[in-house]
């Protein structure tokens, strides 16, 4: 749950601050906001993407040590040593973005109207780059549940046998909603990081011949990624589906009292201020002196 909150905290960075940002800049099409507002926001939306696909391979080797070393996982993953863990996931993060400052990466494409890191401006660090942060975690991660598979294929065979299996079937379904999470990103991540490493290679002939069509497509794709972790949750995890119909039910209940109240509000002070409410009141009130 730990390693849940800190990649949803991941993912909601770009929302807070970048995304608004590049919102000002398509309508006024072009950055306005000077290089400062220019270098925090492509800061922060590297801390996004780094600090997502660091948290999946920190889930990743969770599930793994907790599915396949069971014996030594409350030891490894006690709750002082997740949080010190989910810590240096963002240490490593930060570490991670650094450089870009000294090589002068985070620009403003007009392409994409984001300041966000330029593929262009050093070919060797844009090599490192996706190494680094792309194709280390997936080779990691692949590693990860690809144990994994093996393990729950050798249950199922244990549970045709009548054996006691060792996978709970929560279990199954949590490593199901995270082995989702991690394709989806792969997926998304991937034409993004493929074009960069191209780029790097041959940056002369290949950048121009690379249409902008695609480089747009793939960049969007790759940061709605951040959108799609949420919709995951909610249809693979029935304690995420449960906790979204309690939300939204609480909102429209109070959304429905602030409603009612204010109308009940509205009608009596609307009958207070009524002359025809004030006559009828003086009529029956005559009436019953008279009587």
């Amino acid at each position: 749950n730990v390693f849940v909150v800190s990649l949803a905290f991941a993912d909601l960075v770009v929302a807070f601050y970048p995304y608004p940002l590049v919102l000002y800049a398509l309508f006024h099409d072009g950055w306005a906001l000077g290089d400062t507002q220019c270098m925090v926001s492509g800061f922060l939306m590297g801390l996004s993407v780094i600090g997502s696909i660091f948290n999946i391979t920190g889930i990743a080797v969770n599930r793994y040590c907790y599915i396949c070393h069971s014996f030594s996982y409350s030891r490894l993953y006690s709750y002082r040593n997740t949080l010190l863990f989910v810590a240096l996931i963002w240490v490593i993060t930060i570490v991670a973005i650094i450089p870009n400052f000294y090589v002068g990466s985070l620009r403003y494409d007009p392409r994409v109207y984001s300041c966000t890191f330029a593929q262009n401006v050093s070919s060797s660090y844009t090599v490192a780059v996706v190494v680094v942060h792309f194709l280390v975690p997936i080779a990691v991660v692949t590693f990860c549940y690809l144990r994994i598979w093996v393990l729950v294929i050798q249950v199922r065979r244990k549970v045709k046998t009548e054996e006691s299996p060792r996978i709970r079937p929560s279990d199954l379904r949590n490593f199901l909603t995270m082995f989702v999470v991690f394709v989806l990103f792969a997926i998304c991540w991937a034409p993004l990081n493929l074009i960069g490493l191209a780029v790097a290679i041959d940056p002369s002939h290949v950048a121009p011949r690379i249409p902008e069509w695609l480089f747009v497509v793939s960049y969007f794709m790759a940061y709605f990624n951040s959108c799609l972790n949420a919709i995951i949750y909610g249809l693979l995890n029935r304690n995420f589906r449960n906790e979204y119909k309690r939300i939204i039910t609480s909102v429209w209940v109070t959304r429905l009292f602030v409603t009612e109240t204010s109308r009940a509000a509205t009608d009596a002070k609307s009958k207070v201020n009524s002359p025809t409410v004030t006559v009828k009141q003086s009529i029956e009130k005559d009436c019953e002196l008279s009587c």
